[in-house]
């Protein structure tokens, strides 16, 4: 009914516009009569057009009854003509003929709760009313144009009837379905018993063939069945390990593809990601102090930076070295540059526990001695620090190799970018950098980061300019550091503008480490001729 309303609804608001046009309304009014007869089911069926008088526009039934408002004032003519010729009639009675249709609706207290609502700015509902052939129930609508209420009904012993007849239709089908899923089951199931020993004996040749490990099963019964669950029991098992094994070294979204397709192909597509780029800084230094003793140190810190990235539903693309690329949205979440982002103050925090466990570990040595040239050595080379660049965009994310050896990876203009923001966060110190991406996408779910621009840069190999920014968490920040990024980014503006000496000015004020990559940057000169506010880096 709602959808036959809504087209009789629209029919109407077109004939308006024919009606204004060409003045015929009684045309019009017989179009909508002919859109509602399109949509009724039952024999019963009501169409109807209200004023807030009740005064009858048009109404339809089903069964070819139709009234409106010419025709009822036709009949109300035809009467009184009838009455002149018996010489019934008066002046008086004459004179009292309505100039204007009044005619009224067959039900007051639905009309009362139409008018009521409309009132209330309520235009639409359902609606329970009675006509000369019984008891309705229906929905309404009210439209502008036409300053009326649109009906749509349907008599209550119709469609009581329809659902008996749906009802016993529903109830014989069951008993049915219930008979044939009987006999297929009895006979299913007695195949399958039949089968019981020979599913059984090939199962513990695969199981000795294999050299599978059993349960313990010391205390079941030495019977088929018994041996038929420590088969299986093996089985999963050692799927399960392999299945672990599996995980440790490819993504989670690739085990789980395996698992229920039981392949991998060389395939792949673009996707919307967002892209996490982490790279421990001074490594060479760190790897020359530390030499073999730099794998330990690498795992205690992607054990905590790999688990930062799996609580946030990221995946780990790859492990190079001291470097690791994280993705996120590979399971379509609208999250994921959130995720990112929280991934990345996840991996700074945790970098900077592991650098304050180290100093306590100092500060107890150094109560009873002085720590040797070695040992200050290696104490600087374990104050390991991260840097965290993001952005995201269509990439390429998929399989890659032969079938002989295959990879799973990310590829793309975005994946190169995080990687040159993560670059960028040793050049402004900053420990994670973003992109405008990444800053939309977030402040477009979520107000628990405010970023702050920190420059416009040109990375190598692009003609265009790119703006960064550094997300700060509002819940942790302090507020003397929102008030510092104020100062700067006013500084920035004014660099951007062109305004160096002011910019100058600011940045000094500022007391960010950050305004000292500026402050050397313009030095004591002025803008160039060309300054179009740009930064363009030199190296990767």
């Amino acid at each position: 009914m709602v959808s036959q309303l809504k087209d009789l609804y629209t029919a109407a608001g077109n004939q308006y516009q024919i009606f204004s046009f060409t003045g015929e309304k009684q045309e019009s009014i017989e179009a909508l009569k002919n859109v509602s007869k399109k949509g009724f089911g039952f024999p019963k069926s009501y169409a109807a057009a209200i004023d807030m008088g009740g005064n009858i526009i048009f109404e339809v039934y089903a069964d070819g009854t139709e009234t409106d408002e010419q025709k009822i004032l036709q009949e109300k003519l035809n009467a009184v003509s009838a009455e002149e010729k018996t010489g019934d009639i008066t002046e008086s009675a004459e004179t009292s003929l309505p100039e204007e249709k009044d005619f009224s609706f067959f039900d007051k207290s639905a009309l009362t709760q139409m008018n009521d609502d409309l009132k209330n700015g309520i235009t639409d509902g359902s609606l329970n009313f009675n006509t000369e052939k019984g008891s309705y129930f229906g929905v309404y609508k009210y439209q502008e144009d036409w300053k009326c209420y649109f009906i749509r009904g349907e008599s209550r012993a119709d469609t009581s009837r329809s659902t008996f007849v749906v009802l016993g239709v529903i109830s014989v089908g069951i008993v049915v379905l219930l008979i044939v899923f009987l006999l297929v089951g009895f006979k299913v199931f007695g195949k399958i018993l039949a089968n019981v020993k020979k599913i059984t004996a090939s199962l513990y040749q695969m199981q000795q063939k294999q050299k599978l490990e059993t349960l313990d099963l010391s205390s079941a019964p030495n019977d088929d069945i018994t041996y038929l669950a420590a088969s299986f029991n093996s089985l999963s098992s050692t799927i399960s390990n392999l299945l672990g094994i599996f995980q440790k070294f490819v993504s989670k979204d690739v085990v789980e593809k395996a698992y229920t397709e039981h392949q991998i192909l060389l395939e792949g597509k673009r996707s919307n990601l967002t892209i996490l780029f982490s790279d421990i800084k001074s490594f060479t230094y760190r790897t020359e102090t530390l030499g073999n003793d730099i794998i330990d140190l690498l795992n205690v810190h992607y054990d905590r930076v790999i688990h930062a990235v799996h609580e946030n539903s990221g995946v780990i693309g790859s492990i190079i070295g001291d470097a690791i690329l994280a993705i996120y949205g590979t399971n379509s979440s609208r999250k994921k540059s959130l995720e990112a982002v929280d991934s990345a103050w996840n991996i700074t925090k945790l970098t900077a526990l592991l650098r304050n466990k180290m100093i306590l570990r100092r500060k107890e040595i150094e109560k009873q001695r002085t720590l040797t040239e070695a040992e200050e050595n290696v104490y600087k080379a374990v104050l390991i620090d991260v840097g965290v660049g993001i952005d995201g965009g269509n990439v390429f994310y998929g399989n890659i190799g032969s079938n002989e050896h295959m990879t799973n990876t990310v590829i793309g203009d975005n994946v190169n970018s995080a990687s040159r923001l993560e670059g960028l966060t040793r050049i402004y110190h900053l420990p994670v950098i973003c992109s405008e991406y990444v800053k939309q996408e977030v402040e477009s779910i979520s107000n628990k980061y405010t970023f702050f621009e920190i420059d416009t840069v040109q990375v190598k190999g692009k003609t265009e300019g790119k703006k960064i920014f550094f997300p700060v968490n509002l819940e942790e920040s302090e507020q003397n550091l929102n008030s510092k990024f104020n100062i700067f980014e006013k500084a920035l503006s004014a660099y951007y503008s062109g305004n160096w000496n002011e910019s100058r000015k600011l940045f000094n004020d500022c007391g960010l480490e950050t305004a000292r990559v500026f402050l050397e940057r313009m030095g004591s000169s002025k803008p160039p001729a060309d300054w179009m506010g740009i930064w363009t880096m030199t190296t990767k």
